[in-house]
């Protein structure tokens, strides 16, 4: 059975309709062609609250055992993406999002500026990915093959 995989989009942008999500859709042809189940896909604004009542009720009615979010990583004082995992999450992930930082340093020195953040909320992970559609490609290709095996542990499937 594959696993299940929900994509939300924080960009006050793109939920303006003033420009198109690229990252979000990204995100989800490389997790169906990962296998994964694509369940899901929001849109939603930069606005911390509803976020993370979001992440949670996907991962509280057991929609989803990943959550990929893009956007909202960054320094703009509107992303709030990180804080909104961290809300929700109960417990923290940061050997994912730092080994996506040290990834992305070999391409570009700007990924020392990714805020990004992972954590577990039940039996749900979830992964912060950048906005852009070049990082989420970069980042989640970097992470994909070791998440098959994050969930399976986490869902209690052992090593």
């Amino acid at each position: 059975m594959p696993y299940r995989a929900y994509v939300i989009t924080s960009s006050d942008s793109c939920f303006a309709g003033e420009r198109e999500d690229v990252s979000g859709p990204a995100a989800g042809e490389m997790l169906k062609e990962a296998g994964f189940e694509l369940v899901g896909y929001a849109l939603l604004p930069d606005e911390r609250l509803l976020l993370a009542d979001r992440m949670r009720e996907i991962c509280d009615r057991g929609e989803a055992d990943l959550i990929v979010t893009t956007g909202g990583t960054g320094f703009s004082a509107r992303d709030c993406m990180p804080e909104a995992t961290e809300d929700v999450a109960e417990r923290m992930v940061p050997g994912i999002p730092e080994a996506m930082r040290w990834y992305s340093l070999q391409i570009t020195p700007r990924a020392m500026l990714s805020r990004a953040a992972v954590g577990i909320r039940g039996n749900t992970l979830i992964v912060n990915l950048p906005g852009s559609p070049r990082a989420v490609r970069e980042n989640l290709g970097f992470v994909l093959p070791s998440l098959d095996h994050a969930i399976r542990m986490m869902l209690g499937g052992g090593h």
